[in-house]
């Protein structure tokens, strides 16, 4: 298993780790082999956003005497009525769920305490106005050392550039896969998946989604991912919008290869679903590559922008062609060279400075990026 550190949270989180729809409907016995195996794997992540009392059980049933193995990313605002989930806010509401989460999963705390669900921008601005019940409760739990870190889920990149900015939300939890990247910001989660959202061209990642993900490397703030197959739809190619399947070693690989993303959330019904996604971790640079799958499409072209693939190597001067163009990036969109973003460029073993235009990595790149000219850009800006 890779392991990487959760943004500004500090936590050493399994990159491949698991979402809670596939424990649905799932015996406590099924669900304690389930985490046995992950844990066999090195899986130490997952989330539960879902309020079903059963499976809140069956969790803390699998967890035992191991809780300290797994860190838990639980959700606030939901809720279990009528033999429903329900996203609420509530106050009253919360704080009984929240405190049935707790007794069920048999623990006093949650690493993170992810508030549900926020695509709208009234929504959020009634989530984290001064004085709202839902964001005083956080802040509480935070303090009681009941939550360590704060998040929202969100499929909007707009809500998500809201939440970096407020200065409490330490991690989000966000929809990733290179469909949903070429789509607008939008508050109607249903457009990211609609057929006819796809039936005109598209060129590239959408520039807010860019810029999000550019924020949250920049602020440190960690990034974990849902929705990375796109219910399902990019493994299936009558299903997926590009006509051709991806595996799902490619949909993590694109996902992980995004900036700020720490882990990736998958949905996994079957012990051998869990074996397929943790696959990533061992596969070869060949299994792991994407680009095949998003190249010579009709509607649909990512041209002249850096994937960050790794296509580009090996370089002979030993540059991360790839690493520079993404502190680049993220140098460019501010109009100060941010301190951390230089010193991170620092750290690289070698700097665009040592580039020798032999143009190598451009004949290599399938997006036909002009990595020379951004060689020289990057000497611009950062000196070296």
């Amino acid at each position: 298993m890779k392991y990487r550190t959760l943004g500004r949270s500090g936590l050493s989180v399994s990159a491949v780790a698991l979402g809670c729809e596939g424990f649905s409907g799932k015996t406590g016995e099924e669900v304690r082999k389930d985490f046995d195996f992950a844990e066999k794997l090195g899986i130490n992540f997952f989330d539960c956003y879902s309020p079903d009392p059963a499976l809140r059980s069956n969790f803390g049933t699998a967890l035992n005497d191991r809780r300290e193995k797994f860190i838990i990313q639980g959700h606030l605002c939901t809720a279990w009525e009528n033999g429903q989930y329900l996203r609420t806010r509530n106050i009253k509401k919360t704080q009984k769920s929240f405190e049935d989460l707790l007794r069920r999963m048999n623990t006093d705390y949650i690493d993170i305490g992810m508030i549900h669900y926020i695509d709208a921008a009234k929504d959020f601005e009634e989530v984290f106005s001064s004085g709202n019940s839902i964001i005083n409760y956080a802040l509480s739990l935070r303090r009681q050392q009941k939550i360590c870190y704060i998040g929202i889920s969100t499929h909007n990149p707009e809500i998500g550039i809201k939440a970096v900015r407020t200065g409490v939300v330490d991690v989000i939890l966000f929809s990733v896969n290179p469909c949903y990247d070429m789509q607008p910001a939008g508050e109607n989660v249903d457009d990211l998946w609609a057929d006819e959202s796809y039936q005109h061209a598209l060129h590239n990642i959408d520039p807010e989604r860019e810029m999000f993900y550019e924020l949250c490397e920049r602020e440190n703030i960690g990034i974990d991912v849902m929705k990375v197959y796109g219910g399902g739809d990019l493994l299936n190619p009558d299903d997926s919008p590009f006509g051709r399947a991806f595996t799902p070693v490619q949909c993590l690989e694109y996902a992980l290869t995004r900036p700020a993303v720490a882990a990736v959330m998958v949905g996994c019904k079957s012990q051998q679903e869990i074996q397929s996604a943790a696959e990533w971790c061992t596969a070869p640079l060949e299994k792991r590559d994407y680009t095949d799958v998003l190249q010579n499409l009709d509607l649909f072209s990512w041209h002249g922008k850096c994937m960050y693939c790794g296509h580009c190597a090996p370089c002979p001067k030993g540059i991360s062609v790839a690493s520079v163009n993404k502190f680049l990036n993220l140098a460019k969109s501010e109009h100060k060279l941010p301190e951390t973003v230089a010193d991170h460029y620092k750290l690289l073993p070698h700097h665009a400075s040592e580039c020798i235009a032999c143009g190598s990595c451009e004949k290599r790149c399938p997006f036909g990026v002009k990595v020379i000219e951004k060689m020289k850009t990057a000497v611009k800006i950062f000196g070296y």
